[in-house]
């Protein structure tokens, strides 16, 4: 492959990076960004692995990739990729891509102030407000969301017998709230959620095999986060994650698919209404305003369409090689 070179954005959602290529990225084939999503992890997910692992990133590093929309209506296409691959959503990740891509000027929205971008998962249309060239707040309407599978139970080293919730908000989530033997995110160290979490997720998938596709892209398959709940830290906010997603990622942000999720769960519980907020706090206490907007159904099954809203800041720019002629570690390495 030889020498590669990439332009980077680099800024971060609420406290979780969001790594935005510019310059160098691979032409896909496909009619949608599902198709060029598998595309991309077919034959370049070698790119993914240089820009997201060590040494030119880190274990929570996750970024983004713009393409020209397939719909002339909308204005952009986007590829997630990430330590854990290519999500079909990735809410944090949108907000970072909508205020880099908005401040930069690499798009330019046919609203001021409306953006529709076609994700993997499916369209989704975004809010945001700009004040004096720079980005205050973005807003984004998400997939249809929905309640799987209520009080399914897995094995958790030291903790004994978890009962979890799976819910779904553009990824699968295991969504484990305070219980007998779980009291709690407030109780536990980042470095012991991350323990269990590898665990569990493994045996979760190999307990409810198929148990988890969604019902139009079997692409999407699988739990591949874990929600850990708990007491907020501000007491004014609604509710507090410890979202664990890839190898050993504990995010930075509220998660914005995972807060998806959360409300689906809530509302199919009969915990949250149509309209109501929910202040939705990260494990650091970063903050998103989640929303449920109204119920819809989806191939028989009931969901929510939630919006999620955020910040993100613009920190660096960075000219990024990646050279297999050279460099042993050019597509990067994990220290499990």
């Amino acid at each position: 492959m030889s020498r590669n070179i990439f332009s980077c954005i680099d800024a971060h959602t609420c406290g979780n990076p969001v790594r935005v290529v510019t310059k160098g990225v691979p032409n896909l084939i496909g009619a949608n960004m599902s198709e060029k999503r598998q595309h991309f992890l077919k034959e370049y997910d070698w790119i993914r692995k240089g820009l997201m692992f060590e040494p030119r990133g880190h274990d929570l590093m996750s970024g983004s990739i713009l393409y020209p929309p397939h719909n002339k209506e909308n204005d952009f296409a986007i590829l997630f990729i990430e330590t854990s691959g290519c999500l079909p959503m990735c809410g944090h990740g949108t907000i970072g891509t909508i205020t880099v891509a908005i401040e930069e000027g690499l798009i330019t929205p046919k609203t001021p102030g409306k953006v529709k971008m076609e994700a993997p998962a499916g369209l989704i249309e975004v809010e945001y407000q700009q004040t004096k060239g720079k980005v205050d707040w973005v807003k984004l309407t998400n997939v249809a969301s929905f309640l799987a599978a209520e009080n399914l139970t897995v094995n958790c080293p030291e903790l004994g017998k978890i009962i979890f919730d799976v819910a779904y908000g553009g990824n699968y989530y295991a969504i484990i709230d305070s219980q007998e033997n779980f009291r709690g995110i407030h109780n536990f160290t980042a470095s012991k959620l991350i323990q269990y979490s590898q665990i569990i997720r493994t045996n979760i998938n190999k307990k409810y095999p198929n148990a988890f596709i969604h019902p139009q892209n079997e692409t999407i398959r699988d739990v591949s986060h874990i929600m850990w709940t708990g007491t907020p830290i501000d007491s004014t906010s609604s509710g507090r994650n410890a979202v664990f997603y890839g190898e050993k990622a504990i995010d930075r942000s509220p998660c914005g698919t995972g807060t998806s999720a959360r409300m689906a769960q809530l509302y199919f519980k009969g915990k949250l209404k149509v309209g109501k907020e929910y202040i939705h706090e990260s494990f650091i206490g970063s903050k998103f305003i989640g929303k449920i907007v109204k119920e819809i159904e989806l191939k028989g099954i009931k969901c929510i369409i939630p919006t999620i809203q955020g910040w993100a800041k613009i920190y660096g720019f960075n000219t990024i090689i990646i050279d297999d002629n050279d460099d042993p570690y050019a597509h990067g390495f994990q220290v499990l």
